[in-house]
Order: C-alpha cells, then structure tokens, then sequence
C-alpha cells in the first residue's frame, strides 16, 4: 500500500479493505467573492427578474473548500468532479462511480438544493447526505417550522407574508426578524433584519419581496443564547459533535447581535476574525442534554440523512428553540475561517480529511457498499 497522508489508518477504520469510486458534485463561486449578476440564477417567479444581489453565490463553494474536500476522500478512495450545472445530468448518467459525495447548491427555486439527489434517485446512484425531499422542506423555512410545530418542538413564532397587505393583520410582538424563506448561509438577512416597529416591518418586508421575489418569514427575536450543533450518523447511531456558542459580545456596538450576511460574509474575515465562536460551550449537563435532545429530534422528524447542522437558540425561558436545519452544511477547510461544522470535529479530534470520510462512510453503509 502507498504511504499516506496522517491520519490514513484512522480512516482505514471506517472502510476497511473497501476502496470506491466517488463522484463528488458541487457548484463552484465565480471568481471574485462577492459580485454582481445581472440575473440572479435562483429564481422563484419565471415572469419576473429579480433585482441585483451581491450575496447571490453565498450558498455556493470556492475552489478551496471544493479541492479540500476532492482531496480528503483521495486520500483512500477516487474522485470524479462533476459540477452541478446544465451537463450533470450526462455526467453521472456516463460516471461508473460507486456513490457520489454531494455538496451541490444548485439552481433556481426552492427545489434547488435536491436537483442532484433528484437526479440520483432517477439513475439509481447512492449519495451521500438527504434526499430531495428532506432538502427541499428544510430549505423552505417556513415549511420547516410548520413540522417542527406539528411535532411540538419548539421554534419561534411566526407568519409567512407574500405581499405588503397581509401585514395589516400580523399578531406578532416585536422585536422581529425578517428573512427569505427560502435562503442559506445568511442571504437576505442583514442588520436591518431585525425590526422594532411597523415601519422598519414594512421597509425589510419589502426588500425580502422585492430583492428576492420571494415571500417574507418574519418572527419573533428569541433573545438568548444562541448555538449551532452538527450531527454525524442515521437513526439511533446518529451523533451531536461539541456544541458550538456564537457570542457576540466582541461585534461592533452598532451590530445587531445575530450572525447577519455582513457578520458572517463581511466582518468576520479570515484576516480579521471575530471571538464569535466557543466550542465545546459551556454549558450546564441539563442545558447540553435538552439542546441535544432537541436536535437529535429535528434530525429525525425531518428525516435528515449522513450529517446536518441544526442551528438553535434559548427563548426568554431559556428553552432551546430550533433556528435553522441545514442538510448541507458549510464546511470550510481553513481553521481560520468560522465553519461551524469542522470546528465541532476537530473539537472530538477528526481533522478535515477524517471528518469528510466519516461522512462518506455513514452514507457508503446506508447503501451496503461496505
């Protein structure tokens, strides 16, 4: 056998003698960071063009993050890069892969997320994380958290606007958040989110609709502390990592305290990072076990597969309420960078090459390849 990179033998524990061949898929950031696209490519209204957004890649990869990943599962394993654009369907109709690693965004709507899986279904290919349904609930937020509701786990309370006039009956006691329904890694939510009267309502209701050709999520601000916990695993072997705390005690005095698209995007950089992050939090065993419990129930109501992160904070009776359920969760390679996902491996000692093939184990036994 060739020498490997460290580590190796930890991951010869997942797999064993089984060596595969990976397809991993993914949508690539046009060179730049942020930009500009004349025609945003998520669209929810075919008859209408969304205005300019310089947050409009935000859910998709660097090369960085895409190569990083390509290289953690070469390191016992091959990998096919197929990107998820108008040519993946051929791709992996053609590929001879055993299982594809997926960590595409993809395109247009709030069905974006599960194009591939959806793809992969059709031609019978096993992939790694949920399938299209659970992807698309989760990416729909308040879909979510009408099931959440149904289920009696807890969450903020809220209403779904599609137009200006609903807001003369809302019921909700501010202060308020506003956000796209149907948005990851922060998009449309910025310190003017966060409301305090009907007129500020109005205005970020209005950008939502306007900017995102969407409808408005709008709930109340849970004013506790606020935690994000990645899960490794299926069924009853599926695993919390370290809980991770977001403080912002060190944001700048005019920043609202939540992790808004200029946070995460903007102010937290990785030439300046913030003292946002702690893991393992500290917390008291009763608050770590019902946070726990609380994401370990989501996980599996909403049928989520391989890994997730689930995003959380207290309520005014410090009770754990569900933020945010993200199946595909951000995982930048850099410890420098404030991924969430990774921070919480490396806390239980997996680096980044451990943690990817951990992952692609979990889901290589849902489908009896190993």
């Amino acid at each position: 056998m060739q020498k490997k990179i460290k580590g190796d033998f930890f991951i010869i524990s997942f797999f064993g003698d089984s060596r595969l061949n990976v397809a991993l898929t993914f949508n690539v950031k046009p060179e730049g960071g942020a930009f500009i696209e004349d025609l945003s490519p998520i669209q929810y209204n075919y008859g209408t063009q969304p205005q300019k957004s310089a947050d409009t890649f935000a859910e998709w990869d660097t090369w960085e993050t895409i190569t990083a990943v390509k290289d953690a599962i070469e390191t016992f394993h091959t990998v096919e890069l197929i990107e998820a654009d108008h040519n993946a369907y051929e791709k992996l109709k053609e590929s001879k892969c055993d299982i594809v690693f997926n960590i595409a965004e993809g395109f247009n709507g709030l069905s974006r997320e599960a194009q591939i899986p959806a793809i992969l279904d059709m031609l019978k290919k096993p992939y790694s994380g949920s399938d299209p349904l659970t992807l698309s609930i989760c990416l729909d937020k308040a879909r979510t958290k009408e099931i959440l509701s149904y289920y009696k786990i807890p969450n903020a309370k809220f209403i779904v606007i599609d137009e200006l006039e609903q807001l003369k009956a809302f019921r909700l006691e501010f202060p308020l958040i506003v956000k796209p329904i149907g948005e990851g890694s922060s998009k449309g939510i910025y310190s003017s989110s966060f409301v305090n009267n009907k007129n500020e309502l109005m205005l970020e209701v209005e950008r939502i609709l306007n900017e995102y050709n969407q409808p408005a999520l709008i709930e109340e601000f849970l004013p506790g502390r606020e935690f994000t916990a990645a899960i490794i695993g299926n069924n009853s072997d599926a695993e919390v990592l370290p809980i991770v705390e977001i403080s912002y005690a060190d944001f700048p005095q005019d920043f609202i305290p939540i992790y808004s698209y200029e946070a995460k995007w903007i102010l937290d950089t990785r030439e300046k990072p913030l003292n946002v992050f702690s893991c393992p939090a500290k917390l008291d065993m009763a608050l770590e076990n019902k946070i726990k419990a609380t994401t370990l129930r989501t996980y599996q109501v909403l049928r989520c597969k391989d890994w997730s992160r689930i995003d959380l904070r207290l309520d005014k009776n410090n009770i754990p309420n569900i933020i945010e359920v993200n199946p595909l969760p951000g995982i930048l390679p850099n410890p420098e960078d404030n991924s969430c996902f990774p921070k919480a491996a490396r806390t239980i000692g997996l680096n980044y090459s451990q943690m990817i093939n951990k992952v692609l184990s979990v889901a290589a036994k849902r489908y009896n390849l190993i």
